[in-house]
């Protein structure tokens, strides 16, 4: 009888040992293929993010090509490029065709603020305090903000009555948000040194902010841009004379965004986003870098809504 139960224990301690071992081997398992499916993602991303400056570097050689026709163009245009097991789309964008903070008159910053969905009073506050953040002196702008202020508001700095270094600076206006320059950033540069914008090189946001069209001329004018590409003739011409700077050619334009997506498998999508501006022809490398950063960016380059600016290119050879 004691033998019997001797046994019966043992047979229980077994049992119990023998789960305790599945428990601990399924669950290093499952460890294990964790952080299998870790490492895969983290390869994966690292594989897209350099292919995704691959696209940068295919941009940079297709600014210079002799014939403009088959230039890229830098007016917001989109491009396609199958590299590899992944998709590469290239936006490039002209710092000419966008408004420069620091040169463009009232007028034009209160078109640029009509864009956004700030109301009417609190448009012409912000204008009237970036004009007073560039000027020299300390006259203020009707409802626009000097020192005091800045002090008012009990800020630790005031204006630069200077201008703005990198769009970035425009944060610090006083009533600006961190809502409201998103809205505007795409559209602003400190680079093009211009007063008015060259809108034969403007993207579609930019028009639609300041360009005066109605929505299906736009369209039919961007239908035109991609189209004259794809079949290598000159870009056409903006729809209302005199509201742009002279016709600009891509070499003539200094100062370039360019924004390279990568997508791999359907599922991978990483991208940088780099401001580069042409160097003097005694420099040994054609651009100067003046930004380079990784992107994560809501509105993707793949999204359904940018295949109106989409050009398909072949794939890039070596």
């Amino acid at each position: 009888m004691q033998y019997s139960k001797q046994t019966g224990m043992a047979m229980v301690i077994v049992i119990w040992v023998l789960s305790l071992l599945t428990i601990m081997a399924g669950s290093f398992a499952l460890t294990m293929r964790r952080e299998t499916t870790v490492i895969s993602a983290v390869k994966d991303n690292a594989r897209v993010q350099a292919i995704a400056e691959t696209g940068v570097s295919v941009a940079q050689q297709m600014l210079f090509l002799a014939d403009e026709n088959k230039r890229w163009r830098a007016d917001g245009s989109i491009y396609q490029l199958n590299y590899l097991e992944a998709k590469i789309r290239v936006r490039l964008i002209s710092e000419m065709g966008k408004i420069d903070i620091n040169k463009a008159n009232e007028e034009l910053l209160t078109a640029l603020m009509k864009s956004t969905d700030v109301e009417l009073e609190k448009q012409q506050e912000i204008v009237s305090a970036i004009l007073d953040w560039r000027d020299k002196d300390e006259l203020i702008h009707i409802n626009g903000a000097e020192k005091q202020q800045y002090e008012d508001a009990e800020l630790s700095y005031s204006p630069a009555n200077k201008d703005f270094q990198l769009i970035d600076e425009l944060q610090m206006v006083l009533g600006m948000t961190h809502d409201i320059y998103q809205q505007l950033k795409p559209l602003i540069t400190v680079y093009s040194k211009q007063a008015q914008v060259d809108m034969n090189v403007a993207s579609k946001e930019v028009i639609t902010a300041i360009g005066n069209l109605d929505s299906a001329t736009l369209d039919d004018y961007i239908q035109q841009r991609t189209m004259s590409h794809q079949q290598q003739t000159s870009a056409p011409l903006y729809p209302i004379a005199g509201s742009s700077t002279k016709k600009q050619s891509g070499s003539d334009n200094q100062v370039y965004t360019i924004i390279s997506q990568a997508q791999l498998f359907e599922e991978f999508t990483s991208g940088v986003k780099v401001t580069v501006k042409k160097a003097s022809m005694e420099s040994e490398r054609p651009f100067q870098v003046l930004s380079w950063q990784q992107i994560e960016q809501k509105k993707s380059l793949f999204d359904d809504d940018m295949t109106q600016l989409l050009i398909t290119q072949d794939e890039p050879t070596n």
